[in-house]
């Protein structure tokens, strides 16, 4: 809002109060939105993305949750509009995103731009080091949209992803 004088004014105090209020009071949840090709994890390409399965990885994800308090819901997704409309809906749920957008990571914009959308924290993952890779695979489309990005590790990157968004999280409820 604008005065007469030109200055900036922010909301009413009341309202900033209450925004925090709401702030403090969030339930701690994560949305963990697997890409395409995450479903044959195991069979696909061992020696660059490891033996354990996705079911292995979710399970991995629940467990830590589990241990965290923190809700999750976890997705695999093969097509592109069906990833945008996940991290909508996990914005809608006021949840952190936790996301591996597999070979969309290198040339999605609408990826990107749903993440730079949405006002949640959101921590990139992949399991494979991105500049070990391939040339074309080097570069990511979302991880300026993000608050951060891990790699690397294998299914040790979903779990440092988990605890990142977590901490993002706590921080904040302060």
């Amino acid at each position: 809002m604008q005065t007469s004088a030109g200055a900036q004014r922010g909301p009413p105090a009341k309202t900033q109060e209450a925004a925090a209020a709401v702030k403090r009071k969030r339930k701690n949840a994560i949305a963990v939105i697997h890409g395409p090709n995450l479903n044959l994890l195991g069979t696909r390409e061992p020696d660059v993305y490891g033996s354990a399965t996705l079911r292995d990885v979710d399970k991995a994800i629940a467990s830590l949750c589990k241990q965290l308090k923190c809700d999750v819901k976890i997705s695999q997704h093969s097509h592109e509009g069906a990833i945008v409309d996940a991290i909508h809906a996990a914005a809608s749920r006021d949840q952190a995103i936790v996301i591996n957008p597999g070979g969309y990571t290198h040339y999605s914009i609408a990826i990107r731009d749903a993440l730079a959308a949405v006002d949640v924290p959101k921590i990139e993952v992949h399991l494979s080091n991105l500049g070990k890779r391939e040339g074309f695979r080097r570069r990511s489309m979302t991880a300026a949209a993000v608050d951060g990005t891990i790699a690397g590790f294998g299914l040790e990157s979903y779990l440092l992803g988990i605890r990142a968004a977590y901490a993002l999280l706590e921080r904040a409820k302060a």
